[in-house]
């Protein structure tokens, strides 16, 4: 199978690696109109011989016959490059999140049912085995229905260096720039959290959040003003009755990168934490049965699944939409704006209004 990539910023590496793991699949042609990123991906990567374009027309004009397009960019390109990869007939795959607005995530929505295309957000952290066990269980309503969600995203690379220094690298400074294309904590990792309990606990229906700036660590860097949310907290009522907490933070010291998610039930208790080591990417913590008045709680090893790359093969192979799609990815990005609405207006919002 032949896949395309376009953009060749830091987290393309990564896709252009997990592709070519994959039997029978590689990565042929990547595309950015940013020629120093271009040029660096290809000189990385000289061993997998793919071939460079300095835009997204040029590399359609030239590649014919995609299986499959990454979609990599920066998120304020992700929706004319996407409807683009669209329109010329190709399964597309799309880095999170989705779009900068409802909008336009619904305009990609739209179009990716209109073309009948297969059609996938990148939301990572749905990899995990426990997560996923986590999710059949709350389903399966063994444990209950659940009645208060905890879910929690730490970050610390604001106070500590474990991944460099932040104010000397542009990696890093655009996250805290809204000039530069960002919503924060909020865009950045709070689509990662809030699709993590939605995913297992069901749709949210109203939202009240609070964005935090810290202005202390500066304004302004180079061309880089320091306005972005820099964490949020938020309160939520899911439509089956159940209520919670969704938080995110940058100042999270002692974590490098780190989800937590416990859904308390009738029935027992359930809750999966994964760190940026992945050591805790199979484990699983369950209360129930006996163990519910005992107050003990049973750890499960869950065996490893199908990360995103892959489904998004098999789905292509099998030609059914596998999740996380385009439709999961919009509804992620309807709550991130009732987010902002609800910090600016210092208010409940109802996220379907």
């Amino acid at each position: 199978m032949k896949i395309g990539i376009v953009g060749t910023g830091n987290i393309s590496t990564r896709h252009l690696e997990e592709f070519n793991k994959i039997d029978n699949v590689r990565v042929e042609a990547v595309c950015d109109t940013n020629k120093a990123n271009l040029d660096r991906f290809l000189s990385l990567n000289k061993r997998n011989e793919i071939r460079g374009y300095s835009n997204l027309d040029e590399m359609l004009e030239k590649e014919k016959n995609f299986d499959g397009i990454s979609n990599t960019t920066p998120d304020r390109f992700h929706k004319d490059t996407t409807l683009q990869i669209l329109g010329n007939g190709y399964n597309v795959f799309c880095e999170k999140p989705l779009a900068e607005n409802y909008k336009d995530a619904k305009a990609m929505v739209d179009a990716a049912i209109r073309s009948k295309n297969i059609n996938m957000v990148n939301f990572t952290y749905r990899e995990s085995s426990a997560y996923q066990k986590l999710v059949e269980i709350i389903q399966s309503g063994v444990i209950g229905l659940p009645r208060h969600v905890n879910a929690c995203y730490y970050q610390s690379w604001l106070t500590s260096n474990k991944w460099g220094n932040w104010r000397d690298e542009d990696k890093w400074l655009w996250r805290l720039s809204t000039k530069h294309g960002s919503n924060g904590a909020l865009g950045d990792t709070g689509v990662h959290i809030f699709d993590f309990a939605v995913n297992a606990v069901g749709n949210i229906k109203q939202i009240f959040a609070d964005l935090k700036t810290y202005h202390d660590k500066g304004e302004k860097i180079r061309d880089y003003v320091l306005d972005a949310n820099d964490g949020f907290n938020s309160l939520v009522r899911f439509e089956n009755g159940a209520i919670g907490t969704i938080t995110n933070s940058r100042y999270a010291t002692g974590h490098a990168n780190t989800l937590i998610l416990e859904v308390f039930c009738t029935k027992g208790s359930i809750k999966v934490e994964l760190d940026e080591e992945r050591r805790k990417w199979s484990t699983l913590h369950i209360c129930e049965k006996e163990n519910v008045n005992e107050m003990s709680w049973e750890t499960l090893e869950c065996p490893k699944t199908p990360n995103n790359y892959q489904n998004f093969i098999k789905s292509i192979q099998n030609n059914k939409n596998m999740q996380p799609d385009f439709v999961q990815g919009a509804k992620i990005q309807k709550i991130i704006d009732s987010c902002i609405k609800s910090n600016d207006n210092n208010s409940w919002i109802d996220i379907n209004n």
